[in-house]
């Protein structure tokens, strides 16, 4: 069972008048317990926290400190690792295989490490040497400081709940930072564990980590339109980060937003296409619910029937169900809103013209959970709702393309640019259409670009910002600028 209590100031706490809300199993409809059921009240506090813990203690100037305890949450972290591994498979319904990769292995590996190294190699001062910039004979030396940007509040998405919350903490933490996690009412488990560990297993002052969990998604808007809070980092659709940059704005605080994306695959007309399509299942993992996943995957019109025969049998032979069976790389959708929007997505798809190869609907075999069927969708044009709309969920269109030219052009007619992939037997040429994408991130014959150092983030509504590598770090920083009197006397 996960804790019921979230942290503020350094204490586990149980929700202001002891409300509780249920953390239900997407994959069985059962309620798995309970969780604090924060309120405005408890959000205030946290941020109250926050705010004292960064204005009145050593934190954002103590680097040994910071460095001592990252290194103690990322021990408490693994010594709780297979604990972590059966909340993301109970609560987000992960597929347990996915949580030996990207949902929990990997970034454990590096979210937190990758940051404390960064302490110590990141560039805090730079010189811009001597200048008479004014011209009347003032010669300054001038030096730019990177200093915390403050109170950070980091709203949590269900998806990848740990993997997006130590890719944020990481950073925040690193660069001196305090901060207040919101994490989604579907998956708090993993957040009330990592609370436990902050305040029970490392030297982590009281206030610098805040986790507080609500059912009610209007109690982040204490985070948005506080003045306390000096930055939003969110994780989420675009519409809700709309939402965020609006009532930010208030206080003309800054924002972090990973938003959605409608990923384009990109297959050029040299490329392997038995090879490539062999695995177009492979967009049904998690059950699509995840923001960097291909759902268009643009062929060849002149190889077109030929991609759908081939896309149908990675499809029929796609192994999805029980999340907790190793085979399964999808499992349900996080719970039945979700599923019913889907399933009405496909719907209107059909009405549009689209034709269902695979799937289409909700598993016969499947009755509890918020299973959908793997789908296939031809005959889509890139001006259906389908392919335009970010689905969310495990489905893959397949659009023609009249070459490398319509093929950039279809890519890019979305008011999304997060990511995409692009294969050909050509590098150069490969490379050549990525320059021409505007989205993010890309992959070019399959390559793996994730990691820590990494940074991720996406062009147009696909978000503001990068998150990991040094663009990551900088973007919780401030920038200072300072000039004085050049020569030994103004040293």
């Amino acid at each position: 069972m996960g804790d019921l209590r979230m942290l503020i100031d350094g204490k586990l706490v149980e929700a202001e008048a002891g409300k509780v809300f249920d953390n239900v199993n997407p994959a069985t409809d059962e309620v798995l317990g309970q969780v604090a059921d924060g309120s405005p009240a408890d959000m205030q506090n946290a941020v109250t926290a926050a705010r004292s813990a960064f204005d009145d203690s050593s934190w954002s100037t103590d680097t040994e400190l910071r460095k001592r305890c990252l290194e103690q949450l990322q021990a408490a972290l693994e010594s709780e690792q297979e604990e972590l591994r059966q909340d993301l498979v109970a609560e987000a319904g992960a597929p347990i295989v996915l949580t030996f990769g990207p949902q929990l292995d990997a970034p454990l590996k590096h979210a937190l490490s990758w940051p404390r190294e960064m302490i110590d190699k990141f560039e805090w001062s730079r010189s811009l040497g001597v200048a008479d910039a004014l011209g009347w004979g003032m010669h300054t030396e001038r030096v730019v400081w990177k200093e915390p940007k403050g109170v950070i509040g980091a709203i949590v998405p269900w998806n990848f709940p740990i993997e997006l919350t130590l890719t944020k903490l990481g950073p925040i933490l690193a660069m001196g930072n305090t901060c207040v996690i919101k994490p989604a009412p579907d998956t708090p488990w993993n957040a009330t564990r990592l609370a436990r560990l902050v305040a029970e297993k490392t030297e982590i002052p009281p206030g610098v980590v805040n986790v507080v969990t609500s059912r009610d998604h209007m109690v982040g808007e204490v985070l948005t339109r506080s003045p306390e809070v000096d930055m939003i980092a969110f994780t989420g659709s675009t519409a809700t980060g709309r939402r965020i940059m609006e009532a930010s704005a208030s206080t003309i605080k800054d924002v972090f937003l990973e938003l959605g994306g409608k990923s384009a695959l990109v297959v050029l007309d040299d490329a392997p296409l038995e090879e490539v399509l062999a695995t177009a299942a492979m967009a049904c993992t998690h059950g699509g619910q995840a923001c960097a996943q291909a759902s268009r995957l643009l062929v060849p019109r002149n190889r077109y029937d030929e991609a759908v025969e081939i896309a149908k049998a990675s499809f029929e032979n796609w192994k999805y169900g029980d999340p907790n069976v190793f085979e399964n790389m999808q499992g349900p959708q996080i719970n039945k809103r979700q599923q019913e929007r889907i399933v009405g997505l496909f719907d209107g798809a059909r009405a549009q013209g689209a034709r269902v190869i695979v799937g289409g609907g909700k598993p016969a075999h499947l009755e509890r959970g918020c299973y959908v069927e793997p789908t296939l969708l031809a005959d889509v044009t890139n001006d259906m709702q389908i392919a335009q709309e970010e689905v969310f969920g495990p489905v893959l269109s397949i659009i023609a393309h009249d070459g490398d030219d319509d093929a950039v052009r279809i890519a890019n007619d979305s008011t999304y640019g997060l990511a995409g992939g692009i294969f050909s037997a050509d590098h150069d040429r490969a490379l050549a259409v990525a320059r021409k994408i505007r989205t993010g991130t890309l992959s070019i014959n399959g390559g793996v670009w994730y990691g820590a150092d990494a940074p991720f983030g996406g062009y147009k509504t696909s978000g503001i910002g990068r998150q990991c590598g040094i663009e990551g770090l900088e973007i919780f920083t401030e920038t200072k600028l300072l000039g004085w009197p050049a020569g030994p006397e103004g040293a």
